[in-house]
């Protein structure tokens, strides 16, 4: 009986010690949401640079990329805003001959999946991702899960930590949705968030 108490004891201690550190986590997360959520490359050069659907600043920073020479073309991803974020990068000087565009993918597993048969079959072995900051370490494995023969690069397009910021631009309720995206992706596609 004695061995079996101190099984059970032990066993406390252990859920104990797991529920503290969860805690631990989610504070430090909800303190500084950037630490878990930004992946930032810095500068880098590649064959393309792969524009998420999303906010208008995503295509705004992939033209300051383009005329930077990160990349000599740029590929638009997502159905709904995929002509809108055309025109900002034709606005901002990105010629219509360097602009390709996947419309049918609504999810960013999908943004991966249908963005990766184009960038395969043009032998693409880089690519720069542009997205927002909260969102550049799920999409950053996400494409990597799918193609681990292609480089990636996270370039995030906005920079909004402050939380003074989440309110007035609304980051706060995407950026909370993204600490429940992530492990759902790494439940139902297996796509490792470390």
């Amino acid at each position: 009986m004695p061995v079996i108490r101190r099984l059970v004891f032990l066993i406390f201690k252990l859920a104990f010690l797991m529920a503290v550190l969860l805690a631990l986590l989610v504070c430090a997360a909800c303190f500084y949401p950037e630490k878990f959520l930004c992946v930032d490359h810095g500068p880098a050069t590649a064959d393309v640079i792969v524009v998420l659907g999303g906010g208008a600043e995503r295509p705004v920073r992939a033209a300051e990329l383009y005329h930077a020479h990160a990349a000599p073309r740029i590929l638009l991803t997502g159905r709904g805003d995929d002509e809108i974020n055309r025109q900002i990068l034709l606005a901002h000087g990105v010629p219509a001959r360097a602009i390709e565009v996947e419309n049918q993918s609504a999810t960013t597993q999908e943004n991966a999946t249908f963005s990766l048969k184009l960038l395969r079959a043009e032998n693409v072995r880089s690519a720069i991702l542009i997205t927002s900051w909260y969102h550049a370490r799920r999409a950053e494995h996400t494409f990597e899960h799918y193609a681990p023969d292609i480089q990636f690069y996270s370039r995030p397009s906005y920079y909004g930590f402050a939380s003074t910021d989440w309110k007035k631009t609304g980051v706060g309720k995407r950026m909370r949705l993204e600490f429940l995206k992530i492990p759902a992706y790494w439940i139902r596609f297996g796509i490792n968030p470390f």
